[in-house]
Formats: C-alpha cells, sequence, structure tokens
C-alpha cells in the first residue's frame, strides 16, 4: 500500500482502473467495505459518543457556568421523568 492509497478511503473505487475485471473486483470491494461501514452501529455510536464527549469537554472548559446548568437540567429532567414514570407505575 502506497502513501497515495491511504488517503482514498476504502469506501471508494479508485480512478484509472482499466480492466473490466479488476474494476468489478474495486466496486464490489467499495461496496462491501461501505456496507461494513453503515451496518456497524455499535462502532458508529462510539464514534458518535466520543465526538460529542469532546464537544461537551471544550463546552465546558470555555464555559463552566453554562457547562454545569446543562448538567443540572438534564439531572432534573431525568429526576422529572423517572418521578412521572414511578407516579404512572403506583396508580
Amino acid at each position: 500500500m502506497t502513501n497515495s492509497d491511504s488517503l482514498v478511503p476504502r469506501t471508494v473505487v479508485p480512478a484509472g482502473i482499466v480492466d473490466p475485471r479488476e474494476s468489478a473486483r474495486a466496486e464490489l470491494k467499495a461496496a462491501l467495505a461501505a456496507i461494513e461501514v453503515k451496518g456497524n452501529i455499535p462502532r458508529r455510536i462510539e464514534k458518535a459518543s466520543t465526538r460529542g464527549i469532546a464537544k461537551a469537554r471544550v463546552f465546558a472548559d470555555r464555559n463552566p457556568i453554562g457547562a454545569a446548568a446543562a448538567v443540572i437540567g438534564i439531572a432534573a429532567a431525568v429526576g422529572g421523568l423517572v418521578w412521572v414514570i414511578a407516579r404512572v407505575i403506583s396508580r
């Protein structure tokens, strides 16, 4: 694998393939890679949560009072939801 190959995502068919068989193989390889990327839900969730955590940390560093207010608001919302569910169940 060369350096230029590492810049191309696995889901892209490389340009310049003239042999029909090699082109079909490259298209199939790219399609299977795209299916793997789309279908790997745990990996997508992990990446999304990592991005969310990083954004939250940056927000907390820039605005600690806002971050504290957000945490209190989220805790109040979750507490209220739990209270409503417990009240519905107890009736």
